[in-house]
């Protein structure tokens, strides 16, 4: 269980690797103080693993750290209806700044979009693939694991089933849907090669593609057109709202296409928006 979850944190909220491996000892760390599988701990053996490391003289960054990898750890549990509570719910939260999500410039984003080779049947899958996640903002998860059952061309809209099950409408707009469209005609069936695959988009060997895959992919195309920072797929998904909102979009309707529950957890993309501002601001007002 904490190897699916640090494979979540990686694929689908696109924390470094180093983080990810912190999250893992931190984890392994508190199943061994407690003797016990994480996922069955109580909130007694929360508080146990807590004073097991006062007991160790842990310095309060690592008690902090602690904290957090439990608490990030539980919320994902009871987020993907693995347990019903959460055994941390009464810790206190340890306050800090978070950190703003990694984005993309629009121009960073054209580059990425045209990096596939529309000459071959994989080059124009992942170009389809590409465009559908920043047109629509999905999760990697929802992207791969997308029906033909839920597209529909003409209307140009994905019917998207979220986390917890939750069904949402999310246009794709005439760009992402001409490229799928040209997939589903010129490519998929190639890729296929005879077989059948009710999922959108299949792999060479006619299965679906994995998310790791799709990392990989995006990784790769990111690299090769000299983008330098980490790129992953909910990179795109952050790039989707953040530009959405740097032209004005309403909070809620973004709110609405990410398939979050809840306003507070897309408000980050205001910061995001400010923080552009500010650096105009500071860049060509003359008395910045």
């Amino acid at each position: 269980m904490i190897e699916r979850f640090c494979e979540a944190m990686w694929l689908e909220a696109g924390l470094a690797e180093a983080s990810v491996a912190s999250y893992r000892r931190d984890l392994q760390l508190a199943e061994r103080l407690c003797a016990k599988p994480l996922p069955d701990f109580s909130a007694a053996d929360v508080q146990a693993v807590l004073a097991r490391l006062l007991d160790l003289q842990r310095k309060a960054s690592s008690l902090a750290r602690m904290r957090v990898s439990l608490r990030r750890f539980f919320a994902w549990m009871v987020e993907e209806r693995l347990r019903a509570d959460d055994p941390t719910v009464l810790l206190e939260a340890v306050r800090h700044e978070k950190p703003l999500p990694r984005s993309l410039s629009e121009a960073e984003v054209e580059r990425l979009l045209a990096a596939p080779d529309l000459a071959t049947p994989a080059g124009l899958r992942d170009a389809a693939m590409l465009e559908l996640l920043y047109a629509c903002g999905l999760r990697v998860s929802e992207l791969v694991g997308l029906p033909l059952s839920a597209v529909f061309l003409q209307e140009a809209v994905l019917r998207v089933r979220g986390k917890g099950d939750k069904v949402r409408l999310v246009p794709m707009g005439e760009q992402a849907a001409e490229m799928v469209e040209r997939y589903c005609r010129e490519a998929r069936p190639l890729l296929l090669e005879g077989r059948v695959s009710d999922v959108l988009f299949v792999s060479a060997h006619g299965g679906a593609m994995s998310r790791r895959a799709f990392w990989q992919l995006i990784h790769d195309y990111a690299i090769a057109v000299g983008i330098r920072t980490a790129v992953s797929p909910h990179t795109l998904r952050h790039a989707f709202a953040t530009h959405l909102v740097n032209h004005g979009a309403d909070l809620r309707v973004v709110q609405m296409l990410l398939g979050h529950s809840s306003l507070s957890t897309t408000q980050i993309y205001t910061h995001i928006a400010e923080a552009r501002l500010a650096s105009i601001f500071a860049a060509h007002h003359p008395r910045a």
